[in-house]
């Protein structure tokens, strides 16, 4: 077992039986290898990148991974259904490019400006997380994206995403009660069946999404919510309402 360091190169390991817990392994690059039922706790992973790995059954818990890159890593095992867990950890920044993370459970870390890009999320739970950051005493900004992602049957109840870019991810029957997502970018989403009761979406863009089941009813907020003229009528006939043409 090779004796990892921050800011080496290392590729085609096996290191699922690395002792991870409280290393510095900052800038540190892996490429093809592999690590499973391992617990990383309250490593540091800042700025590290990982290229084509597999984490299998694997637990960050007070885990450092501000700014790290994954690129087209599987986090995800088909045997048990279940995904890597990361808690009380550190992604600010961090970037997940074509990865596999389903049912991933991420539990009360924070992801201030994380990105997940193309990303199969199907099935995760974000249970407080937080996606914000203070600058300063009454400044808070939030910053967060999921572009092109499946998001199916994903818990995003409660979740704080207002203004993020959620474009062209799919969010069929995902949980999303109580979620702020005002002013975000949601074109090209697929919303069919999502749990809705609660949800804001005022100023959201909407347009060219997927919105069938969509009860505007049942919404926080709506107002100023970006649809097409197409979309209105789907939109208005689920509540109700006897569309007719001019």
């Amino acid at each position: 077992m090779p004796d990892l360091e921050g800011g080496g190169h290392y590729s085609g390991l096996e290191l699922s039986g690395f002792e991870w817990a409280e290393r510095d392994l900052t800038d540190i690059r892996l490429t093809d290898c592999t690590v499973m039922d391992a617990r990383l706790s309250s490593v540091i992973l800042q700025n590290a990148r990982f290229t084509r790995c597999r984490f299998v059954r694997c637990r960050f818990a007070h885990a450092d991974l501000r700014e790290a890159v994954f690129d087209h890593c599987d986090f995800a095992d088909p045997d048990s259904h279940s995904g890597p867990q990361f808690a009380f950890s550190r992604l600010d920044e961090a970037r997940f490019l074509a990865c596999d993370l389903s049912f991933a459970d991420v539990d009360r870390s924070s992801l201030y400006g994380v990105a997940f890009e193309a990303c199969n999320l199907r099935g995760a739970r974000f249970h407080k997380a937080d996606f914000s950051r203070a600058f300063g005493g009454k400044v808070v900004r939030t910053a967060a994206a999921f572009t092109s992602c499946n998001l199916e049957l994903a818990d995003l109840s409660d979740a704080s995403l207002p203004g993020c870019d959620l474009s062209r991810s799919s969010l069929r029957e995902a949980d999303l009660t109580g979620a702020d997502l005002e002013g975000c970018d949601m074109t090209g989403c697929d919303l069919f069946q999502a749990l809705i009761s609660g949800c804001k979406l005022a100023r959201a863009d909407l347009r060219e999404g997927e919105l069938s089941g969509v009860d505007l009813t049942v919404l926080g907020s709506l107002l100023g919510m970006k649809v097409t003229a197409s979309q209105q009528y789907g939109l208005l006939s689920d509540i109700g309402i006897d569309v007719r043409p001019d």
